[in-house]
C-alpha cells in the first residue's frame, strides 16, 4: 500500500448564490504529477465541465443539508449562509476536519472583512477582498494559512519594509563617513576585547 504525501489538499474553492450561479470559482491543479499522484479529474478540464459541476454539486447540496458531503469522488465541505455557499472541493482521501476547519475559518475571515454581512451583493461589491482571502488562505491548492485573524491582517495591511531607513537624515558628507567609520571601529574593537 503506497501512501499518497501530497501538499495539495484543494482541488477547488467556490462561491455559488442561491440559485447556483457562479460568483467566484478557482480551480487547483498541482504543477507536477507523480506516478502516484492524478492529474485533475475530467470534470475540471474546461469551464463548461466546471459549470456542469458546479450544477449538479449545487442540486446534491440542495437535497443533503451537511456540512461535509462525498459527492462524485470528491470530499465536499461547505457553508451556506443569506443566499450564498462558500464550497470547498477536495480529494476523497483528504482530512475533512482539516478541509472543514479551514473553509470554516475562511468563512470568518471573510465575515470579519466584510462587516459581518456575507450576501451575495457585498460579494461582488468587495470581491477584490473575498479574492485576497482566498489566496491568503490556499495558495495553488496548498493551505498556507487558517487563521481568521492573520488571513484579515494580511488582506487590510499591505507589506511593510522591515528596516524603514530615512536618507534624508544620513549624512554623505567627508565627517559622516569619518563618523561611520570610526563608530564601526569602535564597536568592533568593542567586540574583539569581548572575545565574541
Amino acid at each position: 500500500m503506497s501512501l499518497n504525501i501530497s501538499l495539495y489538499t484543494v482541488s477547488a474553492v467556490l462561491i455559488l448564490d442561491n440559485e447556483g450561479r457562479r460568483l467566484y470559482a478557482k480551480y487547483y491543479q498541482p504543477s507536477l504529477t507523480d506516478a502516484g499522484t492524478s492529474s485533475t479529474p475530467a470534470e475540471f478540464e474546461n469551464q463548461s465541465q466546471q459549470h456542469k459541476f458546479e450544477t449538479n454539486l449545487f442540486s446534491k447540496i440542495n437535497k443533503v443539508h451537511q456540512d461535509i458531503i462525498l459527492y462524485d469522488n470528491h470530499l465536499i465541505t461547505y457553508k451556506q449562509t443569506n443566499d450564498i455557499i462558500l464550497i470547498f472541493v477536495a480529494k476523497i482521501n483528504e482530512n475533512e476536519s482539516l478541509i472543514f476547519s479551514t473553509m470554516t475559518n475562511l468563512f470568518e475571515s471573510l465575515n470579519i472583512l466584510l462587516d459581518n454581512v456575507i450576501d451575495k451583493q457585498t460579494i461582488i461589491e468587495k470581491y477584490d477582498m473575498v479574492s485576497l482571502a482566498i489566496d491568503e488562505t490556499i495558495d495553488d491548492g496548498i493551505i498556507i494559512e487558517y487563521d481568521p485573524a492573520t488571513i484579515v491582517s494580511r488582506v487590510t495591511n499591505p507589506p511593510t519594509a522591515q528596516y524603514d531607513v530615512n536618507l534624508k537624515n544620513i549624512d554623505i558628507s567627508e565627517k559622516g563617513i569619518f563618523n561611520a567609520l570610526s563608530f564601526a571601529s569602535k564597536k568592533i574593537g568593542e567586540r574583539l576585547q569581548q572575545g565574541l
